[in-house]
């Protein structure tokens, strides 16, 4: 049976069922095609079950520590496979949730798989078969686990991430490949719960990207935890038997570690395959998918949001996409704009947005730092927790903030001020004169600006 829409979204991931979840606002009659649940990786597989696995390693090292606060709790234990039934629930609330975002305001959901036919017909074959045809289409179809050709990668001693996610189980040992956020995420969560981690990194620091001075201290972070982490290693075989075994040359050495399960924690890649792009002669680049700024494809009509195009892969980027695309795909004229940030749920956490540092100069930019130590802040002492700093990069000339860098707790929910302030084009001085809540771990961010300017007063001389 065929049906006809205004706008017919492929993928429920953040960026799909955002886009949808507007067009029904403007008005556009609206179907989204999800091949597996509503929510995508990120709901499903990714930044959800993750920080709900990290959030309970959180609480059971706090009752750990609660000596130290006056508390008594002994025989502090955890039972990993509520810890996963807990997961699980919250995904499923979530993904309930996120149905009706669309469902709500009468659009329609199909189960299956899309295959585009042209540029306004899709196939979507799955337990009901059927046709739609729609006025325009955006593609959310995102992004997989990429699988480097490791000898011995296919093994069953090793997981990707959406395996990893899916344990009810915690093993004893664990090798993670791959330093970056996924990777150190999984080794933060693991030796929370007082497991042997292993990462290697092939890059010469871990976070590649970040910059240089945060993901140096969350190194030192990881380390004095216990994890054990080589860079400048390249894995050159797994052999999978009762353990998981990873060959990799180090420092021009030939080294082996085990664990009781390998993860593959080396990146994504679009998915992108099987679509149809071609019967609408829409080209890929490594698969992912290119738009303009108005996040529509070289073919007018047909948009891309969010992992399948390789701009950022967040799923907060997929959703701001997913905005852009569905209002322009309602008439309207919208760009996509502002510094998108970065957020690893660590221990302390990391947050960043713009640029880092060395990318300002070598940006050709005069940079002026400002800098605040977390264990300098009153909240933080008083949470034990006084790990980390605050860092600001500006412009000297002209007072413009390039980027911002946080290690801190709560980092993640305080990156959103910086945000704010880059998207208002303000200035280190209008942000150093903001008035901060006291005692608050925000107010770091006040002291970084302040020291930008050479005018710290809670900063020793």
């Amino acid at each position: 049976m065929d049906e006809k829409f205004d706008l017919v979204v492929i993928g429920g991931g953040p960026g799909g069922y955002v886009a949808a979840a507007r067009a029904l606002q403007l008005g556009l009659k609206t179907a989204v095609i999800e091949e597996r649940e509503m929510g995508g990786t990120c709901l499903n597989r990714g930044c959800i079950p993750t920080k709900a696995l990290l959030h309970s390693a959180e609480v059971y090292q706090t009752v750990k520590s609660c000596d130290a606060y006056g508390i008594s709790a002994e025989n502090a234990a955890f039972d990993y496979s509520k810890i996963a039934a807990r997961r699980d629930k919250v995904v499923k609330q979530l993904r309930s949730g996120v149905e009706m975002l669309v469902k709500g305001r009468k659009g329609v959901i199909y189960s299956g798989k899309a295959y585009l036919k042209d540029k306004n017909t899709i196939e979507v074959t799955g337990e009901k078969p059927c046709v739609l045809h729609a006025d325009k289409i955006i593609i959310a179809t995102g992004s997989m686990p990429s699988i480097p050709p490791i000898p011995g990668i296919d093994g069953e001693k090793v997981l990707d991430s959406d395996a990893v996610l899916a344990m009810a189980t915690c093993p004893e040992s664990i090798v993670i490949i791959g330093g970056g956020v996924i990777g150190v995420e999984f080794a933060s969560l693991y030796t929370a719960l007082g497991k042997q981690v292993t990462i290697l990194e092939m890059m010469e620091n871990i976070l590649p990207g970040t910059d240089t001075e945060i993901s140096g201290l969350l190194r030192k972070s990881l380390e004095k935890k216990g994890i054990k982490i080589f860079t400048g290693a390249r894995v050159t075989g797994i052999e999978n038997g009762a353990k998981g075994v990873c060959a990799f040359e180090y420092q021009g050495k030939k080294l082996t570690v085990e664990g009781d399960i390998v993860i593959a924690a080396i990146g994504r890649k679009p998915n992108s395959k099987g679509l149809g792009l071609e019967n609408l002669g829409i080209e890929t680049d490594r698969g992912f998918i290119r738009t303009d700024d108005h996040m529509e494809t070289p073919i007018k009509g047909v948009y891309a949001i969010g992992d399948v195009t390789g701009r950022v892969l967040l799923a907060h980027a997929a959703s701001a996409q997913g905005l852009v695309a569905a209002a322009n795909a309602a008439g309207q004229e919208k760009k996509i704009s502002g510094a998108v940030p970065g957020c690893i749920y660590t221990s302390p956490e990391i947050a960043t947005v713009g640029l880092s540092e060395a990318d300002a100069v070598k940006g050709g930019h005069s940079v002026k730092i400002g800098r605040f130590a977390v264990s300098m802040n009153g909240k933080s002492k008083i949470a034990g927790e006084t790990e980390g700093l605050a860092k600001i990069v500006t412009d000297e000339k002209t007072g413009e903030i390039l980027g911002a860098h946080i290690m801190a707790p709560r980092a993640t929910d305080m990156i959103a001020e910086l945000c704010t302030a880059m998207k208002l084009e303000s200035t280190i001085e209008e942000l150093a004169d903001v008035i901060h809540p006291h005692p608050t771990v925000s107010e770091i961010i006040m002291e970084a600006a302040n020291d930008a300017l050479g005018q710290c007063v809670n900063k020793p001389e």
